[in-house]
C-alpha cells in the first residue's frame, strides 16, 4: 500500500534535501579549496586568467583572502549541517516524530538570526529563505498532531 504523504511535508522535504545538496557542494568546494590553496594562488597569477573571466578571477580572490583555518572550520560546519539537514529530510519523509521536533528547533532557532540579517540589508535570497523557514514553522505547528505519531 502507497503512503500518500501531504504535499506541504513533500515541500518542506525537497526543500531541506535541496539545501542539503547545496551546503555538500559548499563543503566540498571549501574543503578543496583548503588543500589547493596553494595552487589557487598560483593559478591566480598566472597570465591565463590576465582580465579573461572576471569571475573567477573574482572568486579566486574571494577564497583566497580567507584564512586556511576559516577555509577547514567553514568546510566542516557546512559538511556537518549538510549531514544534519539530509537526516531531518529523511526523518521527515517517514514522518518520524523526532525530525518533526529537530526541524522545528532548528528553524525557530535560525530565525531571529534571519530578522537581523533582513534589517541588515533586504535581498531576494534573505528574504526567500526568512519565508521559506517561516511557511516551514507555521506548516510543522499546525500539522504537528498528524506527523508527530
Amino acid at each position: 500500500m502507497k503512503i500518500q504523504r501531504p504535499p506541504g511535508l513533500i515541500a518542506i522535504v525537497l526543500y531541506k534535501s535541496f539545501v542539503a545538496s547545496l551546503l555538500t557542494v559548499t563543503s566540498i568546494a571549501l574543503l578543496l579549496a583548503l588543500k589547493n590553496h596553494q595552487a589557487l594562488a598560483n593559478f591566480s597569477e598566472s597570465y591565463l586568467l590576465e582580465s579573461k573571466i572576471k569571475i573567477v578571477e573574482f572568486l579566486l580572490d574571494k577564497v583566497l583572502s580567507i584564512q586556511p583555518k576559516t577555509l577547514l572550520f567553514s568546510g566542516l560546519a557546512a559538511g556537518i549541517y549538510a549531514a544534519l539537514t539530509a537526516v531531518e529530510a529523511v526523518g521527515l519523509w517517514y514522518e518520524k516524530g523526532w525530525a518533526t521536533i529537530l526541524v522545528l528547533v532548528l528553524v525557530g532557532i535560525s530565525i531571529p538570526p534571519e530578522i537581523y540579517e533582513l534589517f541588515q540589508g533586504v535581498t531576494v535570497l534573505k528574504l526567500a529563505v526568512f519565508v521559506a523557514n517561516v511557511a516551514m514553522l507555521w506548516y510543522l505547528l499546525h500539522h504537528l498532531p498528524k506527523h508527530g505519531k
